[in-house]
């Protein structure tokens, strides 16, 4: 079930910028450091809580990567006192018992995130499952419990990137982009052998580090009184000890040089070339100029790229081109699947003559406004529900610092200008900077 908002709150008048939808919410900071958001909605009976743990792949070290990847999987197994009141594997079976249909948790760069949606007047049992694998996770983790679910993420790993067409090339591509130390080097799956030789004190120490009250937020969107709730966050999470900060280390894009890569991929049955760039961070200036420009040279049917290689060239299967922001940088990149028979050298041709367009001319007033629409309809649908309603908050207040920066955030994308957009693709788009990773079918190109 899905919890909308009424028709009347998302009201927008003309013109748009003018009466954008607001978010009502509450911030504040318990005394053990950690975040509450409260942002409240009677419309339907229902209420998401959302936990941020401000951690990823990019706070790993070398040699332990897949840690936070890890950590989503095992905290499903259940905490001290889910485990003694529900018995084993708690955490599904009581949220499903209780009404929920929406629990996951996800991992990335940047963060690790958990949610459930469930019934209103369920709210508590909620909070008590957050609370209970924040401080009593660790008493009940053991070797073998840590061992299975190492297996579990390594046969993930397996399934949706080793036996995968075109995920060779990502490797190839992150090791390209990131030298050895950098954070965003190895993708936030891990690798086989960090995971092989990680250790439950290894573990141990990644948890009691970043998996703290001073280094979580906590969100709760939907049916619920404020006071209540607060009395209910107090009761769950006041009691944990304060806990040090734990630092981040900003580590910047390193500079890249014109590089190419090529791969043999036994899955993949066509070519396929991958132009890749660093590019400004998430939020970060020039971010929503790169995916205006992304958008209007990748976008399905009318991109520039996608119309000359698939519809008037027909050199092409797919076409795409994305701005990819994480927290300490972003890439810019634009992916070409050829058809069989192609000509790979018309292909980089015709790319490189839309990416110079672009640097002398920037775009059009269209193809801006385009994306402006774009960018106020998803804005809309993610409202709709509250659980995407609790990751819009936590994203601006994890990137930025304040939750309620949806109107500065539409407004990067309205009121930026075509020379804006010029003048950043020129200075992060250049030849010299350029990796390209061509994978190739394994026994010949087609």
């Amino acid at each position: 079930m899905k919890a909308m908002l009424a028709v009347a709150a998302l009201a927008v008048a003309a013109p748009a910028y003018a009466d954008d939808p607001k978010i009502n919410f509450e911030k504040y900071t318990l005394p053990n450091g950690l975040e509450v958001i409260l942002a409240p909605d009677k419309t339907v009976p229902m209420v998401t809580v959302n936990i941020w743990y401000h951690v990823g792949s990019g706070n790993e070290t070398r040699g332990k990567s897949g840690f936070a990847h890890l950590f989503e999987h095992m905290m499903f197994q259940g905490s001290k006192n889910s485990i003694a009141a529900k018995g084993k594997d708690p955490h599904f079976s009581t949220l499903r018992a209780i009404g929920s249909n929406d629990i996951n948790g996800t991992t990335n760069t940047d963060r690790t995130n958990y949610f459930e949606s469930v019934p209103a007047h369920h709210l508590e049992t909620a909070l008590w499952l957050e609370s209970d694998r924040m401080g009593h996770f660790l008493e009940v983790l053991s070797e073998a419990e840590m061992k299975n679910q190492i297996d579990v993420v390594r046969n993930e790993r397996r399934q949706n990137y080793d036996n995968v067409p075109y995920r060779k090339a990502l490797f190839a591509l992150y090791a390209a982009l990131y030298p050895e130390g950098h954070p965003y080097r190895y993708l936030t799956i891990g690798r086989h052998e960090d995971l092989e030789r990680a250790s439950l004190d290894d573990v141990k120490k990644f948890f009691k580090t970043w998996y703290v009250p001073s280094n979580a937020t906590l969100a709760i969107v939907g049916d619920f009184d404020p006071a209540t709730a607060k009395k209910l966050v107090e009761k769950w999470f006041g009691s944990f000890p304060s806990s040090k900060h734990p630092t981040t280390v900003k580590v910047p894009a390193p500079e890249t040089h014109a590089t190419t890569v090529e791969v043999e991929d036994s899955f993949a049955k066509l070519r396929q070339v991958t132009y890749v760039w660093h590019s400004p961070a998430t939020y970060a200036d020039g971010d929503a100029e790169l995916e205006i420009v992304a958008n209007a040279l990748g976008a399905e049917g009318r991109g520039r790229l996608y119309k000359a290689l698939v519809y008037d060239k027909q050199l092409a299967q797919s076409v795409s081109v994305d701005q990819d922001g994480s927290m300490f940088s972003g890439t810019f990149d634009v992916t070409v699947t050829l058809r069989t028979g192609a000509d790979l050298a018309q292909v980089k041709q015709i790319v490189a003559d839309e990416l110079n367009k672009i640097s002398r001319e920037g775009v059009t007033d269209k193809e801006i406004a385009r994306v402006v629409a774009g960018r106020e309809a998803q804005m809309i649908r993610r409202l709709e529900s509250y659980g995407a309603r609790a990751d819009v908050l936590q994203a601006y207040n994890h990137y930025v610092g304040d939750p309620g920066k949806l109107t500065w955030d539409l407004d990067r994308y309205r009121k930026t200008t075509n020379e804006k957009i010029r003048s950043t693709f020129t200075k992060y788009i250049q030849p010299i900077r350029m990796v390209t990773i061509i994978t190739n079918p394994m026994g010949g190109a087609k």
